[in-house]
């Protein structure tokens, strides 16, 4: 009885030692038949590919030449003209490509050498040419402020082509304004001629703003291109601010919010009443000759005019200016007895302009006048910002 005991004890041991390891009759762990993951990486030769392709015609002497490289790094690259002469670019810092640097001519043509190494450790090569485009036409672009400019929180960047841009969005795509701060801002056309760039709200004193109009070598649409680039940065005075009352017949003027003076002013009689809105400081003019000419009244008829004055600052392209205007110095605070411009002193007028840029602001109200339209001049501020963003015809 004692013996069987002991064998059932033994037979139990072993089944369980057997479901818990799993051994072998020899005590070694059953192999997998699962391959472990390998670290070691796949190695390939290097992928070069080139923008613009091999044998392109009329490519764009103003887009950038790009190399990329995958399943390696970039070596040497040679872009060199028909005259020898090679082009300027910069590889990226990681290796995964390269950039031409400067802009190629128009009607040339251009050989690109690629060299490149792969994960494989193998040297790729790669040589291909293209030719850039013959432009039908040139369209060259002014802009309105000048580098080094200081301007009033109200300017606009207004970009003007010497013609018609047949393609609205490559021109906008080549030009950037950018700001620091950052400011929000959009571009508005007016006509196929005038590119215009507004931040949404008054720039703020003090930013400095970019602008760069890269437009040589840019299609601009039926075989039209850029002529040349232009680059420039301006900075934001003081908000200057000045509001013209034609019932009150004052203009008040403020500095960064706080107001500064209150002078006495004449605004445009009945008949040749102010238009009421705000107007932009376009630009200002020692020695100044007034004539109603420019607006289609010659000066010997009746209700013209031709009269110097010492100190002009246009405020509209139809002829509004505040001006030094020493003849309505009694009536000035009094009565409105202009042709439609603001009256001032001489002494209120130079020290308004001595303060002021182009590019603030100058508010007419209770005038009597009709509103001024936002094409007058640079009266953008006249559109709301909704509207301001609906893309124009």
């Amino acid at each position: 009885m004692v013996r069987r005991r002991v064998l059932g004890l033994v037979a139990v041991g072993v089944i369980g030692f057997t479901t818990a390891c799993s051994a072998t009759p020899s005590g070694e762990p059953v192999a997998s038949n699962v391959a472990a993951p390998s670290s070691a990486p796949v190695l390939k030769p290097a992928s070069v590919s080139v923008t613009p392709a091999d044998g392109a015609n009329g490519v764009a002497p103003g887009e950038p030449v790009t190399v990329s490289v995958t399943d390696g790094k970039v070596g040497e690259v040679k872009l060199t003209g028909a005259d020898g002469r090679q082009v300027a670019g910069k590889a990226k810092p990681d290796g995964s490509g390269w950039e031409s640097a400067e802009p190629l001519g128009y009607g040339k043509k251009y050989t690109l050498a690629v060299a490149a190494t792969g994960t494989d450790g193998k040297p790729v090569t790669s040589q291909q040419s293209f030719t850039t485009a013959k432009p039908a036409r040139q369209l060259a672009v002014s802009v309105n402020v000048q580098d080094g400019d200081t301007v009033g929180v109200g300017m606009p960047v207004i970009f003007t082509f010497t013609g018609n841009v047949p393609d609205r969005a490559a021109a906008e795509r080549a030009i950037k304004v950018t700001a620091e701060p950052a400011t929000e801002g959009a571009f508005r056309w007016f006509g196929d001629k005038q590119l215009v760039w507004r931040p949404k709200e008054y720039w703020k004193s003090g930013t400095k703003v970019s602008v760069n109009a890269a437009i040589y070598g840019k299609d601009l649409g039926k075989g039209t291109y850029g002529q040349e680039d232009k680059q420039f940065g301006v900075k934001i005075g003081d908000k200057v601010v000045a509001v013209a009352d034609g019932q009150t017949h004052q203009m008040t003027v403020s500095v960064n919010d706080k107001e500064v003076k209150t002078v006495p002013v004449s605004l445009g009689k009945p008949g040749h009443t102010t238009p009421a809105g705000t107007y932009t400081v376009m630009s200002e003019h020692v020695g100044f000759t007034m004539d109603s000419g420019t607006y289609g009244v010659p000066a010997d008829s009746p209700g013209g005019y031709k009269t110097y004055v010492q100190y002009a600052i246009r405020m509209s392209y139809s002829g509004i200016f505040y001006h030094s205007a020493p003849w309505s110095v009694g009536d000035q605070g009094k009565r409105n007895v202009s042709h439609g411009c603001i009256n001032l002193s001489t002494e209120n007028t130079k020290w308004l302009m001595d303060l002021s840029n182009p590019g603030d602001l100058i508010t007419v109200q209770n005038s009597g006048g009709p509103a001024l339209e936002p094409t007058d001049g640079w009266s953008y501020w006249q559109l709301p910002w909704d509207q301001w963003k609906t893309p124009s015809n």
